[in-house]
């Protein structure tokens, strides 16, 4: 039996990745976390609590959430706990090399990358990282209480169909949308086989599911979803898609007019406890800029005039080794560059372990 779950998940896995084309793909690396020695033995770890909200405070953070590790259940695959814990396929995948993706095991150590680096961006309305594949929401801050944020994981679009960085605005909303295909879609589909109609009427075919948000670029929205599994991958052909539940609340918070910044920022620095940190992602495939040629100049490039200062300011020294080699083993999780005794792992030993449930305070009701 477990035999037969392994080679239906893994033929799942190798379907999923074709048909989205992801810019990150299973790799036999050494996990970062041991495998279970005593299932038997395993406390019961104390609840999560979800970070798709969060307030910033009165300095505005730089840095939201906590790394967390939780372990998984007999049955779990990475699409079942991103969804849990408000995370992306990816970035799972990308936070725990060397755990297969679609049988990690009962008992199995996940690390839940839910620290977030705000992306390099004005802090107001919608602010997309396509290379973190993950959705900022910043609502106009009412006077006498704190600013909040939001935060959703995304799946954009596949390569040949990428997500365009920019700036747009919201025009309108929808519930329950049509979606009208454009001709390139159409003709993509036509050679698959398959004719789709000029217009697709509400319903469970709908890949737009049941809300819309409409912006000033043509044909690019920001919308749910009829294949949950396709969010936090290269899934769409351009537009960008959330969770069901998310895009629900979304659709609530924002509003006709409100600002919509896209970036596409593999490295993104923020200040936390005086310490500068550095998370890195995987660069997009697509993305036009040389890393491999000139990646200390274009990561000189991320670091914001701000930081810059305020590392003068402070007289903190960067760690460049530390800069360059988490920059080529980009894993995702938030590490200091300005402390010579930090590390991913000394990260993961002090994150805590929580229960592999729905957090406290999640957005989705689990069903």
């Amino acid at each position: 039996m477990i035999a037969f779950i392994r080679f239906v998940r893994s033929l799942a896995f190798v379907t999923l990745s074709l048909l989205s084309a992801c810019s990150t793909s299973y790799i036999a690396r050494t996990p970062i976390l041991p495998p279970p020695q005593s299932l038997i033995a395993a406390p019961i770890d104390p609840q999560a609590v979800s970070f798709h909200r969060v307030i910033l405070g009165e300095h505005e953070a730089d840095m939201i959430g906590t790394v967390q590790v939780t372990r998984a259940d007999y049955e779990d695959t990475f699409t079942d706990i991103a969804r849990r814990f408000n995370l992306g396929y990816e970035e799972l995948v990308r936070s725990n090399p060397g755990v297969d993706p679609w049988l990690p095991g009962a008992g199995r150590q996940i690390i839940l990358p839910s620290l977030h680096v705000l992306p390099d961006a004005p802090r107001e309305g919608v602010v997309i990282n396509v290379a973190a594949m993950r959705l900022y929401y910043f609502p106009k801050q009412v006077v006498g209480e704190a600013k909040i944020v939001y935060t959703f994981p995304i799946g954009i679009g596949r390569v040949g169909f990428a997500t365009p960085e920019g700036f747009t605005k919201i025009t309108r909303k929808a519930k329950n949308p049509n979606w009208v295909p454009g001709p390139d879609v159409r003709a993509e589909h036509k050679r698959d086989g398959e004719i789709l109609p000029a217009v697709v009427k509400p319903g469970p075919d709908n890949p737009l599911g049941t809300r819309a948000i409409y912006l000033d670029w043509p044909s690019y929205l920001i919308h749910g979803t009829n294949k949950p599994s396709g969010v936090g991958l290269r899934s769409s052909h351009g537009c960008i898609r959330l969770f069901p539940e998310d895009i629900e609340l979304l659709y609530e918070l924002v509003k006709s007019g409100d600002k919509v910044s896209v970036v596409n920022q593999p490295f993104v620095f923020g200040w936390q406890n005086g310490e500068l940190y550095l998370q890195a992602f995987d660069v997009l495939e697509d993305d036009p800029r040389d890393w491999q040629k000139a990646r200390k100049k274009l990561i000189s490039k991320a670091l914001a005039i701000r930081m810059q200062k305020r590392l003068k300011e402070t007289k903190r020294v960067l760690n460049w080794d530390e800069v360059v080699r988490l920059s080529h083993d980009s894993l995702g999780l938030p590490v200091q560059i300005t402390s010579s005794d930090a590390s991913i792992k000394s990260l993961i030993v002090s994150a805590p372990r929580v229960r592999n449930a729905l957090p406290i305070g999640a957005n989705w009701d689990g069903k």
